[in-house]
C-alpha cells in the first residue's frame, strides 16, 4: 500500500506496540477529529491466525520468526560466556500479539514504590478495571467488567495444571485461592487466567481491541513496515519523525528516508530496546555514547538506555503420560489440529483457545526453604522481601507440553509423545543491564546490549532452589513419567538426582531427592547455561527525577525538550512482580489520560 508522504498529523507514534495501540485507540475514540499516525517497523496483525489463535503463540518465538526482534546481548562470564537472546514484539500490537497470554498483575505496592505523582496504585486501580472485562468471576472489587481486554479461563482445561495445584497444596503445603491477581494475594496456588476472549476463543491483544476496532476512523492510521530513525526537532521542540522502510518487513522497498510532521506531539513507544535507541539517534543521551557514534548531542541525558531490567526464567521439560492432555500433538500439526480448529471456529472452544498454562504460584520461601537456600540470598531477603509479604520471589508454573527454551531447544530431537514443562522465574532480580546504540566494525549501526543476567550473586539462588522444588512437585504429579534428561542439569554419574524415564509418580510422602555439593554445582552451571529472558524487558527510559538518571517526568515528558513523550515499558523505574502485559496496558491508559488532559479532550 502506498502512503501519502510527506504529510502531517496531530500526534505521531514512533512504534506501534501494546502501549501505542492503547493510547492511540483511546485518543481516537475520545476525539475522532484528531489526526493520529502509528509508525510500526513490523507488519499488520489483523486477523492473522498466528496472532489471533492462542495455541500458535510459540511460533512467534521460532528462530525464523519475523514477528519478534531477536536482540542479542553481549557475552557474559556469569552465563558461562553465552550471548543471551532477548526477543521483543515486532508487529502492530507488539508484545500483546506474540506473548504467552498469561494474566498476571503485580502487587499494588509495586506502583506505590515508584514514588511518582499520579502513578500511585490508588490512582491506577480504576484504570486497571477500565481496561478489562474479567469473565471468570463477577463482582470482585479490583477487577473490571466492561473493558476492551477480555480475561477468561480459555477454551478448555488441561488436567496437568490441576495436578500441579493438587500436589502444590498437599506436598508444598501452601493455600489455594481462585484469584491471586487481586493486587495483594501471594504464596498461594491458583488457576492462571488468560488474555483470551472466553466467547470467541481469540487472543485479547491491544491491536484488535483498541485500533483495528475503529476502521471507520480514517484519522487513525497505522503505517506498517516503517522503521523510525530519529525525532526531528526545531529549537528542542519535537516536530516530526524521520523513518524508512523496514528491511525485514519490506526487504525489496526503497531505503530512502521520509519525514512526517506532528503538529501537537510525538510519542516514542518502541519498547525497552527501541525507545532508548531512537532517543540516542536523535541526540538525546549520554555524551560518550553519542560521541562514539558520531551523533551531535541535543540533550545530555545519561539515563537513556540504562536501568535495563527483566525477569530470569528457566524452562525444564518432563515426560508426560500417554493419556495426558497436552499441547504437543497440536504443535506438531497432528490430526487433532483440524478437529480442534473446526470446534474453535464454531464455538471458540478446544485446545486452539489454550496456551497450556493453567496454574501457578507466586512463591515466597518459608523459613525452612530459606534455610535450605544458599546464604548469598539472605541479605536480599532481609533488605527487600522480609517485610513486604505481598512481594513474591518467583512464579512457579506448569506447561502442558514441551516449550523450547531459547538457549538449548530440543524440539528437533525429541520423539513425538506427550510432555510437560515447568517454568520458574524470579520477579525482582537485583542485576541491571543497558541498551545503547553502537557503530559496528563495518560502519553500520548495532546495539550494545548488556542483560546483566545473574551479575548479582543473589539472583541465581532462587533459581537453583526453584529447580529442586518444582522437580519435587512434578515427581508427584499423576501424569509424571520421568525427566527429559537433555533438558536438565548434567548430574555426575551415579548421582541420586540422575534423570531418567519413570513408570509413574512417586508417593506424595516420598523423601525428597538428596543433592550433593557436586549436584548443586551441576544445577548452578545448568542455570548459567540456560537462564533466559521472561520476555519482560523494561526500564531503559525510566520515569524518575532527572538527577537520578531519569529520562521522563511523571507526565512522560522527555527532560530537556518539548512536545516529546515516551510511553511503553521502558518508562518503568522499578521492576514489577508479574508478567508485563498488564503494566504495558496500564501505562497506555494512564498516558492516554495525560495526553487528553493536556489537549483539553474529555476522556470520560
Amino acid at each position: 500500500m502506498s502512503h501519502p508522504i510527506p504529510s502531517e498529523f496531530d500526534i505521531v507514534f514512533a512504534g506501534g506496540g501494546t502501549t501505542a495501540c492503547v493510547i492511540a485507540g483511546r485518543l481516537a475514540a475520545y476525539d475522532p477529529s484528531l489526526r493520529i499516525l502509528i509508525l510500526e517497523a513490523g507488519q499488520h496483525t489483523l486477523n492473522k491466525p498466528i496472532h489471533v489463535q492462542p495455541f500458535q503463540y510459540p511460533l512467534n518465538q521460532a528462530p525464523t520468526s519475523t514477528t519478534v526482534t531477536f536482540n542479542i546481548g553481549n557475552p557474559s562470564t556469569r552465563l558461562n560466556g553465552r550471548a543471551p537472546i532477548v526477543p521483543c514484539g515486532r508487529c502492530v500490537g507488539g508484545g500483546s500479539c506474540v506473548n504467552f497470554m498469561v494474566y498476571t498483575r503485580p502487587p499494588a505496592s509495586d506502583y506505590d514504590d515508584w514514588g511518582t505523582n499520579g502513578w500511585e496504585s490508588e490512582s491506577l486501580i480504576p484504570l486497571m478495571k477500565k481496561l478489562e472485562t474479567y469473565e471468570v468471576q463477577p463482582d470482585l472489587p479490583t477487577h473490571g467488567y466492561d473493558g476492551p481486554i477480555k480475561v477468561s479461563s480459555g477454551g478448555c482445561k488441561v488436567g496437568i495444571c490441576d495436578e500441579f495445584i493438587q500436589v502444590g497444596t498437599a506436598y508444598h503445603k501452601r493455600q489455594y485461592a481462585d484469584d491471586t491477581n487481586d493486587l495483594k494475594t501471594c504464596n498461594t496456588y491458583s488457576p492462571w487466567r488468560k488474555y483470551i476472549d472466553g466467547t470467541t476463543g481469540r487472543r485479547s491483544d491491544a491491536a484488535h481491541h483498541y485500533v483495528y476496532n475503529q476502521p471507520h476512523n480514517s484519522n487513525l492510521q497505522v503505517w506498517d513496515g516503517k522503521l523510525v530513525k530519529r525525532i526531528i526537532f526545531e529549537d528542542k521542540r519535537a516536530v516530526g519523525v524521520e523513518f524508512t522502510s523496514d528491511p525485514v518487513s519490506c526487504p525489496d522497498a526503497d531505503r530512502s528516508s521520509s519525514i512526517v510532521r506532528a503538529s501537537k506531539l510525538v510519542v516514542v513507544s518502541a519498547g525497552a530496546f527501541g525507545s532508548p535507541t531512537i532517543l540516542e539517534r536523535s541526540g538525546i543521551g549520554a555524551e560518550a555514547i553519542l560521541k562514539r557514534c558520531g551523533i551531535e548531542q541535543l540533550v545530555n541525558l545519561p539515563g537513556v538506555g540504562e536501568n535495563y531490567q527483566d525477569h530470569n526464567l528457566a524452562i525444564v521439560p518432563y515426560l508426560a503420560a500417554d493419556n495426558a492432555v497436552t499441547m504437543d500433538a497440536l504443535w506438531r500439526g497432528e490430526s487433532i489440529l483440524q478437529e480442534s480448529l473446526t470446534q474453535w471456529n464454531s464455538s471458540g472452544k478446544s485446545l486452539i483457545a489454550q496456551n497450556g498454562i493453567d496454574s501457578k504460584i507466586k512463591w515466597r520461601p518459608d523459613d525452612e526453604e530459606l534455610k535450605a537456600m544458599d546464604p548469598a540470598f539472605q541479605p536480599r531477603w532481609n533488605e527487600f522481601f522480609q517485610d513486604r509479604p505481598d512481594k513474591p520471589v518467583a512464579i512457579f508454573t506448569s506447561f502442558a507440553g514441551y516449550i523450547p527454551p531459547l538457549a538449548r531447544p530440543l524440539s528437533d530431537i525429541l520423539p513425538p509423545r506427550n510432555y510437560m514443562s515447568t517454568g520458574y522465574y524470579t520477579l525482582y532480580p537485583v542485576s541491571v543491564g543497558s541498551v545503547h546504540i553502537k557503530v559496528t566494525e563495518d560502519g553500520k549501526e548495532g546495539k550494545d546490549f548488556t542483560t546483566g543476567f545473574l551479575d548479582d550473586p543473589s539472583d541465581i539462588v532462587p533459581l537453583d532452589f526453584g529447580y529442586k522444588k518444582t522437580r519435587e512437585i512434578f515427581r508427584r504429579m499423576a501424569s509424571y513419567r520421568g525427566e527429559v534428561a537433555a533438558g536438565h542439569p548434567d548430574f555426575p554419574e551415579g548421582s541420586a538426582a540422575a534423570c531418567r524415564e519413570a513408570s509413574g509418580p512417586v508417593d506424595l510422602n516420598a523423601p525428597d531427592i538428596v543433592y550433593t555439593a557436586e549436584d548443586d554445582e551441576a544445577i548452578n552451571q545448568f542455570h548459567r547455561d540456560i537462564v533466559q529472558t521472561a520476555w519482560h524487558s523494561l526500564g531503559t527510559c525510566a520515569m524518575k527525577p532527572e538527577a537520578d538518571q531519569g529520562v521522563v517526568d511523571a507526565r512522560l515528558n522527555v527532560y530537556g525538550v518539548s512536545n516529546l513523550k515516551v510511553a511503553d515499558m521502558s518508562i518503568v523505574p522499578l521492576n514489577v512482580g508479574a508478567n508485563t502485559y498488564s503494566t504495558a496496558l496500564l501505562i497506555g491508559e494512564r498516558a492516554a489520560m495525560i495526553i487528553a488532559e493536556e489537549l483539553g479532550i474529555n476522556c470520560i
